[in-house]
């Protein structure tokens, strides 16, 4: 009896455990499919992320090719004047003087490419008062650490206006009568150029460049050809030394000759002689913390009879300008200046010019101008001229 009721006993409990761990069991499986369907769900949105990313990358690496392709050493830049002028028996004129657009690129550490493209008085073409011009566009090669070339159309290595135009960069609405007349600004030419720095604060150029072609007047500003279908039949060889090498101070001298200046004569009536030209120009700058003056003096001395007979065989120039900065956004000048494009005859036909002027600067790059300008010697007026000008 014993026997049997211990015996039932443990047939119910091993009968009950295994129900439980029957139970158990299908929890379990349960609980493990769950995770399954979970893992799945990670798994599906993991690959999902994985595709944004990728997307995400592409498109990073497509902007970065488009910052980092041709364009990314590509740089622009530009200059341009509004220039009002009220000067005494003549009519007062607002004229935006020059609009100008700089494209440049590096295609690599030692070879680079500058243009300048300017539009003058807002409109041109026929009848138009403007003209639209390509200033500079040229390569420029270093081929060591002291000697570059440039090949092209570049401005001509002389005076202090001609390479460095831009209006925030030097005083008076216009630009000086002697550097306009005589040397003449801006004046460029194509050929082939080097620079060449021994020491530090020396610099050395050589140009061999197309030249003047004066008419019948043998006026210099008149001779600019500007590289348009230039008459190239006598070149033009330009040198210029300049020293920077003390703080404040710039001194530099350039010559250029010139075989024929008249080109052959092309635009004379009759046959000429040759008329061999040659320039000489020599200035300095010096400042001290905000006072600075600029000194300049140029020379052409044309041979040949007909340039003689006009008293054009010497045409000279030269202007002193003292100014001071007062505060960071205003500067003040005085300038004095001579030019006479008939200084080889014995008649006083000297311009002399006085000028005092302000510069108001909203920023360094963007200024407001304003002088005053009294004219004697051959030209007698008096007048007053109003700028605004900007550069980036």
């Amino acid at each position: 009896m014993n026997k049997t009721l211990i015996a039932s006993v443990i047939a119910t409990l091993l009968t009950s455990n295994a129900a439980i761990a029957s139970d158990e069991t299908t929890e379990l499986r349960k609980v493990i499919t769950q995770q399954q369907e979970v893992l799945k769900s990670l798994e599906q949105r993991l690959n999902e992320t994985e595709k944004k990313l990728e997307a995400t990358a592409d498109q990073v690496e497509v902007v970065a090719e488009s910052e980092g392709g041709m364009f990314a050493n590509t740089t622009i830049g530009g200059y341009g004047e509004l220039h009002y002028n009220n000067y005494e028996d003549q009519d007062a004129k607002i004229d935006f003087h020059r609009f100008v657009l700089f494209f440049g690129h590096e295609f690599s550490d030692s070879i680079r490419f500058f243009s300048e493209f300017e539009l003058e008085h807002s409109l041109s073409g026929d009848g138009k008062p403007g003209e639209v011009e390509l200033e500079q566009a040229y390569v420029e090669v270093d081929i060591n650490e002291t000697i570059s070339s440039k090949v092209g159309l570049f401005l001509i290595p002389v005076g202090l206006i001609n390479e460095t135009h831009e209006p925030p960069t030097f005083y008076g609405v216009e630009r000086n009568g002697v550097e306009k007349n005589i040397i003449p600004a801006t004046w460029w030419e194509a050929g082939l150029s080097f620079n060449y720095k021994p020491v530090g604060g020396v610099s050395i150029d050589g140009a061999v460049t197309s030249g003047l072609e004066v008419g019948d007047d043998f006026k210099i500003r008149n001779g600019r050809q500007k590289v348009a279908k230039a008459t190239a039949e006598n070149l033009a060889y330009t040198g210029r030394v300049k020293y920077t090498a003390i703080t404040g101070l710039e001194l530099a001298a350039t010559v250029q000759y010139q075989t024929d200046i008249t080109q052959g004569g092309n635009n004379f009536d009759a046959p000429i002689d040759k008329a061999d030209a040659t320039l000489l120009e020599a200035h300095a700058v010096y400042q001290v913390n905000d006072f600075s003056v600029r000194a300049l003096y140029a020379r052409w001395d044309i041979n040949g009879d007909e340039a003689k007979a006009l008293g054009r065989d010497e045409q000279t120039g030269w202007y002193l300008e003292p100014s001071y900065k007062i505060s960071e956004k205003v500067g003040v000048f005085a300038r004095y200046a001579e030019y006479d494009n008939n200084a080889g005859n014995s008649d006083s036909t000297a311009v002399e010019s006085t000028s005092v002027g302000v510069s108001y600067f909203l920023h360094e790059d963007v200024v407001l101008k304003a002088d005053y300008e009294d004219l004697g010697g051959s030209k007698d007026s008096k007048g007053f001229n109003l700028g605004f000008g900007y550069q980036f």
